[in-house]
């Protein structure tokens, strides 16, 4: 009882002087609390020296702490965990780990522990420390355990307090941004902060932006790598954790989660070979988790964007589209909208009917209009027909084409009427795996909209030529002749008008028939055509009769092309036919006639040329008065 009691004081002046102690200590870390810690209790022990060993969860060994650089001198700085459970059955075989100099009896050993699990050693070496009871060095061990608890949960207050700091300030400003750059930046620079001696990378799929402040990396994750740390986090989600026994160092793989997916890796690279304690890798996970939330937000908020900038460019080109504009006007606009959006190289519009054959529509990009384009156009239409859907392709390399283009990337979409293929638009860029998958989809919806107003324009431009045409000889109509003749003496200065009749055509339906009546009828014609081109405009008179009006040409030049066309049509029509001619030449310095004019002059001299014989040319005196 007398010992108990002698003990109970001491200790009880031991508490004082550890309190003491506590509240005078001027700021330090806990390291140097430690160290200083050791000083005390040599003095209250009388012990030689003093040494506290503790756990240090990150290198996974028991790191010595002593103000005595004698102590250091002794034993050893440090032992391992494995240490501890392969050679260690009692107090004395730590000391014999720990004792560096063969020391030997004159140290005294005790755990340090709370519960049932040893966080350190409290080592005491002198006379005293060796004849010190059992009972006193154990109340000794039960105070210095109780000190450096309540001291290591200030610190670890203080340290969790400073993180979670660093980490509300990450959040405030995740939650009221959506700059992604400056929410990663945030988090890295929070990461340097807490643990500075480590490094950072973010594993991001190659899709980001780099920011060249942002230790970003591209992610990997091929399926020749599956059994990587990084591709394993990132497909399974999970924190993983290796040591790379090239670099010396241990690395720890956080999956960048959102609430949707998984956006990236945080790479967190150590200096030498550690372990990761358990609540600090439940913040690199916190960390991480904040990190994927903020990619994931920016993700979504420019999706939406793009989907709203979609629906806009839809919205405006189907106005455009659908309002009174020729084809070729419209083909125009739509090649300049998708490479304005697609910073596409090439677009074209392709019609055909069969396989064999394309029409590259008026209003596509150069390429297409040059012979170049034909292989890869035929290509094209026969890849979509057979598998009856676009194509995407990244690089055309890759593909059997007999000469390959210049262009590499490739999307292809077929224009449908009524579930029926009637056409193309391919869009073509230079470099290869340039167009996102993204881009194909918005060009089927553009293609989808616009593909309706194609065929309105088509259909309409086919009617006004319908109104426009003679249905059997495919020459203009009287009346599209007449308004021409008439713009023409309005705003021209000269001009001639040319009346053909085949000679003795009721003959020719009497022997053969009105079917080949009509054969004959469009053999003159096509005759016509080929030998007038460009310069003027023929048409159907009527019955037999055929008309070219030729603007802005003398007469002599006029009775020239007229003398062709007879003499051509005399030895090439089946069976054969001769024409009767008569001209009506007009020239403002003379009279500006009027239409009716010219066609009565036109007229008396066809007349004229049929009943001096046939089979000639007769051209009309020129209009110098007004009739």
């Amino acid at each position: 009882m007398i010992v108990q009691s002698l003990i109970k004081k001491r200790i009880e002046k031991l508490q004082s002087r550890l309190f003491q102690y506590f509240i005078s200590e001027s700021p330090c870390t806990y390291e140097q609390f430690v160290v200083n810690l050791t000083d005390e209790i040599k003095k209250f022990s009388e012990a030689s020296f003093c040494a506290i060993y503790l756990l240090d969860e990150w290198k996974g060994r028991f790191q010595i702490h002593s103000k005595d650089g004698v102590v250091k001198e002794s034993l050893r700085s440090h032992f391992s965990l494995d240490d501890l459970y392969t050679q260690t059955k009692s107090q004395s075989d730590v000391q014999h780990i720990i004792d560096a100099k063969a020391v030997g009896s004159s140290l005294r050993v005790t755990s340090l522990h709370s519960g049932q699990t040893i966080f350190g050693y409290l080592v005491l070496k002198g006379t005293s420390a060796v004849q010190m009871e059992e009972e006193l060095l154990r109340a000794i061990s039960s105070e210095v355990t109780k000190c450096i608890k309540k001291v290591e949960g200030f610190y670890t207050s203080m340290e969790e307090e400073k993180k979670y700091e660093l980490l509300y300030k990450v959040t405030s400003h995740f939650h009221s941004s959506i700059d992604t750059d400056g929410v990663l930046k945030e988090i890295i620079d929070t990461l340097r902060k807490t643990y500075p001696d480590f490094q950072y990378f973010l594993l991001l799929s190659n899709d980001y932006t780099k920011d060249n402040d942002l230790p970003v990396r591209e992610l990997t994750y091929d399926m020749d790598l599956e059994s990587s740390a990084s591709t394993q986090a990132y497909i399974t989600g999970e924190v993983q954790i290796e040591d790379h026994l090239v670099e010396k160092c241990s690395i720890l793989y956080a999956p960048l989660k959102g609430k949707q997916g998984i956006y990236g890796v945080l790479k967190v690279v150590t200096p030498g070979y550690l372990y990761f304690p358990k609540k600090d890798v439940e913040f690199f996970i916190f960390i991480a988790n904040t990190a994927g939330k903020a990619l994931e937000n920016a993700q979504l908020y420019q999706q939406s964007r793009k989907l709203n900038s979609d629906l806009q460019l839809i919205n405006s080109t189907s106005q455009k589209l659908n309002s009174n504009m020729r084809l070729t006007e419209k083909i125009s606009y739509m090649a300049y909208k998708i490479q304005q959006s697609f910073h596409a190289d090439e677009v074209g519009f392709v019609t055909y009917e069969e396989l064999s054959s394309h029409h590259v529509l008026e209003g596509s990009t150069e390429y297409f209009a040059s012979s170049e384009s034909s292989t890869l156009v035929h290509y094209v239409k026969e890849s979509v027909c057979h598998q009856d859907a676009p194509l995407f392709i990244s690089d055309l390399e890759t593909k059997p084409i007999e000469h390959v283009p210049q262009y590499r990337s490739l999307m292809a979409v077929p224009m449908k009427d009524h579930e029926h293929i009637s056409g193309l638009a391919i869009v073509l860029h230079k470099e290869p795996y340039y167009f996102t998958f993204e881009s194909f989809k918005l060009l089927q919806s553009l293609v989808a909209h616009s593909t309706l107003a194609f065929a309105n324009s088509i259909l309409r431009e086919e009617l006004e030529k319908a109104v426009i045409t003679d249905y059997l000889t495919k020459l203009h109509s009287r009346v599209h002749l007449d308004h021409c003749v008439e713009q023409h003496v309005k705003d021209d200065e000269k001009g001639c008008l040319i009346l053909f009749d085949i000679d003795n055509f009721k003959n020719i339906n009497d022997t053969y028939g009105h079917q080949v009546g009509d054969e004959v009828i469009c053999q003159v014609a096509d005759i016509i055509k080929s030998v007038i081109g460009g310069q003027g405009l023929s048409a159907r008179w009527g019955g037999e009769e055929l008309a070219v009006y030729l603007p802005m040409l003398p007469s002599e030049k006029a009775h020239d092309l007229t003398e062709m066309i007879r003499e051509k049509i005399a030895i090439s029509t089946s069976p054969g036919v001769t024409v009767s001619c008569g001209i009506a030449p007009w020239k403002a310095e003379w009279l500006r006639p009027n239409r009716k004019q010219i066609v009565q002059q036109a007229d008396q001299a066809l007349y004229k040329a049929k009943s001096s014989g046939r089979n000639r040319i007769v051209t009309a005196h020129p209009i110098k008065e007004r009739s």
